[in-house]
C-alpha cells in the first residue's frame, strides 16, 4: 500500500468517526426534532434530526384532539416538535422509536395554565360534553366542571352548556395527575359583585327606572334592577290596598320603580311602585266634584261616623248627622263595615285629601220629621282623621235647605 492510498484510508476513518460522534443518542424523554417523511393510516414516520434514525408517532399521539384524518394534520416535509416516549427496538419496521406530538403539547399548555393560575387570570374555553357530575371543558387539556361550579343557580340540564364558550376561574391544577378543576360559577358571581357595587355607586334617591320582578313574598317584592335586587315592600306597591304582592304582580313583570333610597353599605334598595303612579287624589275634583253620586263601601265606622271608601285609596267621611233623617246614636246602628252603599258629595278638599258625604241627601225627609238642634257632644281628635271639628259637623249647624229641595 502506497503512502498515498494509507493517507487516504487515514482520512476516511476520521470522518467516519467524526459523522458517528455527531450522531446524537436519542433517550426516552428527550425533545426532538422530526421531520414528516411518510403519512400512513394511523402513524406518521419521522426523521429525528440529527440522530439518523426514524420514529413513529402514532394518530392519537399527534394532537391532543382526536385525530380522524392525518392528512388534515401534518404532510410530508413537516417538521415538528416531539418527545420521545419509548424506544421500539432498532431491529423493528418503520422506526425505533415511538414519539407524541400530543405530549408535548400538553406539556405546554399545562406550563401556561400554571402561569394563569399563578396570576389569578381568567380563561376562556369550550364546553366539549356534560358526563354524571358535571363538564368536560376542552383548554388544550381536560378540564373539569364540577356540577356545584357550573353556574350561580342550580342546574338540572347540563347539556344546555354543551358547545357554549364560557369563562372559567382555576380552581386547582395538578399536572402530574392531569387534573384541572375549573369555575364558571366563580366567574358569574365575581361579574355580579362588581355590578351591583356600580349600580350602587349609580343610584339615588328619586331615580326611577326599570326592573323585573324576580321574587315575591308576603311581605313585598324583590325586583331585579341588572345585577342587583331592590325590594318594594308591600305598602309601596298601590295606593289601595294590596294583601299579597302575589295579588297584583307576577315573576316576571317588568315594572317601572321609584328609589325610595340606598344603602351602599348593607347593599340595600328601598323601591316603590306606586310613587310613580298617579295618586288616587291627583284628579279627585273631576272624579268627585260636588253633587256627584257615587257608590262606595263602608270601610270604618267611629261614633262621629263612617269612612267610606268611593276610589281605591279615597276615603270620604260620612258624619253621623248626614247618615239618616232619623236620629241615630251611633252609625252602627244602620251601617256595617263591608257595606256597599250610594253616597252624594257635599264637599272636595284635594290638598287636605278630605272628601265629606252624604247618605241622606239620596233619600226623601219624611214629612213628619222636624228639625232638631245639633248636640255639641262630638269628639274626635283632628290629626286622626284629617278633618277639622267644622268639617265634621258640617251641614248639621246649617238648616238642611239643602237636602229638602233635592
Amino acid at each position: 500500500m502506497t503512502e498515498l492510498e494509507q493517507n487516504q484510508m487515514d482520512n476516511e476513518n476520521v470522518s467516519m468517526e467524526a459523522a458517528m460522534e455527531s450522531v446524537q443518542e436519542v433517550q426516552v424523554g428527550d425533545i426532538v426534532k422530526g421531520e414528516v417523511l411518510a403519512l400512513e393510516d394511523k402513524q406518521v414516520i419521522v426523521g429525528i434530526e440529527g440522530a439518523g434514525v426514524e420514529g413513529v408517532v402514532p394518530a392519537k399521539e399527534l394532537s391532543t384532539l382526536p385525530v380522524e384524518d392525518i392528512s388534515e394534520e401534518v404532510k410530508v416535509g413537516d417538521v415538528l416538535d416531539l418527545v420521545v416516549i419509548s424506544s421500539i427496538g432498532k431491529d423493528k419496521e418503520n422506526g425505533s422509536y415511538l414519539l407524541s406530538k400530543r405530549r408535548l403539547d400538553a406539556k405546554k399548555v399545562w406550563e401556561d395554565i400554571e402561569k394563569d393560575y399563578e396570576a389569578n387570570k381568567i380563561i376562556e374555553a369550550p364546553v366539549t360534553s356534560s358526563v354524571k357530575g358535571g363538564l368536560v371543558v376542552d383548554v388544550g387539556v381536560r378540564g373539569f366542571v364540577p356540577a356545584s361550579m357550573i353556574d350561580d343557580h342550580f342546574v338540572d340540564d347540563f347539556s344546555t352548556y354543551v358547545g357554549k364558550t364560557l369563562a372559567f376561574k382555576i380552581i386547582e391544577i395538578e399536572p402530574s395527575e392531569n387534573r384541572l378543576i375549573l369555575s364558571h360559577k366563580a366567574v358569574v358571581e365575581a361579574e355580579k359583585a362588581e355590578k351591583k357595587q356600580e349600580i350602587l355607586g349609580e343610584l339615588h334617591e328619586g331615580d326611577v327606572i326599570k326592573g323585573q320582578v324576580a321574587r315575591l313574598t308576603d311581605f313585598g317584592a324583590f325586583i331585579d334592577l341588572g345585577g342587583i335586587d331592590g325590594l318594594v315592600h308591600v305598602s309601596e306597591i298601590s295606593h289601595s290596598h294590596v294583601g299579597k304582592p302575589a295579588d297584583v304582580l307576577s315573576v316576571g313583570d317588568e315594572v317601572e320603580v321609584v328609589v325610595l333610597s340606598v344603602d351602599p353599605g348593607k347593599e340595600r334598595i328601598s323601591l316603590s311602585i306606586k310613587a310613580n303612579l298617579p295618586g288616587p287624589w291627583s284628579d279627585i275634583e273631576d272624579k268627585a266634584a260636588p253633587g256627584t253620586v257615587l257608590e262606595g263601601t263602608v270601610k270604618r265606622l267611629t261614633s262621629f261616623g263612617a269612612f267610606v271608601e268611593i276610589f281605591p285609596g279615597v276615603e270620604g267621611l260620612v258624619h253621623i248627622s248626614q247618615i239618616s233623617h232619623k236620629h241615630i246614636a251611633t252609625p252602627h246602628e244602620v251601617l256595617h263595615e263591608g257595606d256597599v252603599i250610594q253616597v252624594k258629595v257635599l264637599e272636595v278638599h284635594p290638598d287636605d285629601h278630605r272628601v265629606a258625604l252624604s247618605i241622606k241627601a239620596l233619600e226623601e225627609k219624611p214629612e213628619e220629621e222636624k228639625e232638631e238642634p245639633v248636640e255639641e257632644s262630638y269628639e274626635m281628635p283632628e290629626e286622626s282623621t284629617g278633618f277639622t271639628m267644622g268639617d265634621i259637623l258640617g251641614d248639621a249647624l246649617n238648616d238642611n235647605s239643602d237636602e229638602e229641595s233635592e
